[in-house]
């Protein structure tokens, strides 16, 4: 079983340890992928700037990622480590109450964004792949829409410049069709 510190070395090892402030990215400074919003919120305090963020290490990087994504939602509750390890890295991008309400959604429970006893029963109790897959086509389908939406590429557009990122979304979508008829043979057992 993969523990909490594997899950987040996973994914510090995918958001890297450089900070960064790219004007493109929509999350503004960030560290360890750690934004600065996010890092005022956890140290609680509102006024701490980006310079404050440039200097944390990994150590305070590991409680914050051990804390905010994975003990205070739950997650580490989800017995399968693989599922387990999705859903954490589907919080830490896009927001743990969109990750929980994914999981409740996947797990055929009411989708409260909470991770409580009645959602861990339902995932703990039916075969993960099947939640896997799903997740994974939620995340699919919502980095299509993320970069369909981008009012720069409409602005592009306007500008007489035929880009193919306005095919994103559909392409995310058929993809994703896949994704949800493998877990839907796996819920009736025809994948073998």
């Amino acid at each position: 079983m993969k523990s909490a510190d594997d899950i987040i070395s996973g994914v510090l090892e995918r958001e890297g340890s450089k900070f960064t402030d790219d004007p493109a990215d929509r999350g503004g400074p960030t560290k360890f992928g750690i934004t600065l919003k996010s890092w005022r919120e956890h140290i609680g305090n509102p006024f701490a700037t980006a310079d404050d963020l440039k200097v944390i290490n990994e150590h305070q990087a590991r409680s914050f990622y051990r804390t905010r994504y994975i003990i205070r939602p739950n997650f580490d509750r989800i017995e399968n480590e693989h599922l387990q390890e999705l859903v954490v890295d589907a919080g830490v991008h896009h927001g743990t109450r969109r990750a929980a309400k994914w999981l409740q959604r996947v797990a055929g429970v009411r989708q409260d964004g909470i991770i409580g006893d009645i959602t861990l029963g339902a995932v703990n109790a039916v075969d993960p792949r099947s939640l896997y897959l799903r997740i994974v086509a939620y995340r699919i389908r919502l980095f299509g829409r993320l970069v369909s939406r981008d009012p720069e590429l409409a602005k592009a557009r306007e500008a007489g410049f035929n880009l193919q990122a306005k095919f994103m979304s559909g392409w995310a979508n058929r993809a994703c069709d896949f994704l949800d008829a493998a877990a839907q043979r796996l819920d009736n057992r025809e994948l073998h």
